[in-house]
């Protein structure tokens, strides 16, 4: 068999690229006994391979990952055993959060670079899956139950230096309940649910099953677009105050049907006034946009809604919201971006511990 473009040939049960089981998004938690409950962590999913001095990292998407992450090379270098294939969460973890905005600086495609951020930024790789052992077994035909017993130990011999953790598991309902509801301060994502006597389903999303941690905010409607066809609206977009009383484009939401879309019209465009943003208006065309309509319309601050959203980092909802209900009640300068800022969360922390030094 030929090797993928980006990766090299390597003497293993399992190759890349090779498709890593998948979740089916779910409300709640599963019902029944025969589930295995894990943390969603916040971070990239990464198969890693090693095959003697060889050691490959693989995106979820099957993209190389190798050059981005010479600390985590030298760590499943530093393993005492020939060969294995691990799936996991590679993380940053800063001051007891998760921070996705270091890990994405993470891949950059200066050396210097890359070099610079593995010491300032090191990541830490949360290990929750074992596909090939040590003697080159394929074990993605066992039960979920056994590959992690053989996981654990198979970690029994690995340097506790920080970067390669074991994920942590449990059988209980009622403890991954408790992570699903009160960690997602420290940057969990969620909970995943993994039955525990079906194997490693590549590719498919039969075996597994993910909650993901929802939060909701009270936004400023700041401006909007309109939809590429039709004249209807496509987007909110919203806002949130600062201390200092300037207004923040923090992202959008268009989670509407086209009934919704055009009710809206009447609503915001007697509201066009300008400026709208007064902190990171929305730009114009880019290279990503090429072929869209990126105009946007200014409004007044005068309309305030709910929505849901999974992550806030960086001054924004990094995915689109869920527009849950209009907020007349509430004054627009009361939307403010003090509501989303999470402290540490030293729960999350525990869970893998202080990096070594």
């Amino acid at each position: 068999m030929e090797p993928a473009a980006g990766f090299p040939e390597l003497e293993l049960a399992v190759r890349p690229p090779y498709p890593p089981m998948e979740a089916l998004a779910v409300d709640a938690l599963p019902p029944g006994d025969d589930w295995l409950f894990e943390p969603k962590w916040d971070g990239f999913r990464c198969l890693a391979f090693r095959a003697g001095d060889r050691v490959v990292l693989q995106s979820k998407s099957a993209q190389p990952l190798t050059r981005y992450f010479p600390e985590l090379v030298a760590a499943l270098l530093a393993v005492p055993l020939p060969r294995f294939v691990l799936d996991g969460e590679i993380v940053v973890a800063h001051d007891g959060r998760l921070d996705f905005d270091a890990l994405l600086q993470r891949i950059h495609p200066a050396e210097s670079r890359v070099r610079k951020l593995s010491r300032e930024t090191p990541v830490t790789y949360l290990v929750f899956d074992v596909l090939v052992d040590d003697a080159d077994r394929d074990l993605t035909a066992l039960p979920l139950a056994e590959r992690r017993r053989r996981l654990e130990r198979l970690f029994a011999g690995v340097p506790a230096d920080g970067t390669l953790r074991l994920s942590p598991v449990t059988g209980e309902r009622e403890l991954a309940g408790r992570w699903l509801a009160e960690l997602g301060g420290g940057g969990l994502d969620g909970v995943v649910a993994k039955r525990a006597d079906a194997a490693y389903a590549s590719g498919e999303r039969t075996a597994m099953r993910k909650v993901k941690h929802m939060r909701t905010a009270d936004c400023v409607v700041g401006g909007f677009r309109y939809a590429q066809t039709g004249g209807a609206i496509g987007s909110l977009l919203l806002g949130l105050y600062d201390d200092e009383g300037l207004l923040h484009h923090v992202g959008f939401s268009a989670s509407f049907t086209g009934e919704e879309r055009r009710a809206l019209k009447p609503v915001l465009e007697p509201l066009v006034e300008p400026p709208g943003f007064t902190v990171g208006a929305p730009g114009g065309p880019s290279r990503w946009s090429a072929g869209r309509n990126t105009e946007w319309k200014p409004l007044a601050p005068r309309l305030v809604c709910e929505v849901r959203y999974d992550h806030f980092s960086g001054g924004r909802f990094r995915h689109g919201t869920k527009f849950l209900r209009w907020r007349p009640d509430k004054a627009p300068r009361l939307c403010t971006l003090a509501q989303l800022e999470g402290g540490r969360d030293d729960s999350l922390a525990a869970f893998w511990g202080r990096r070594a030094g």
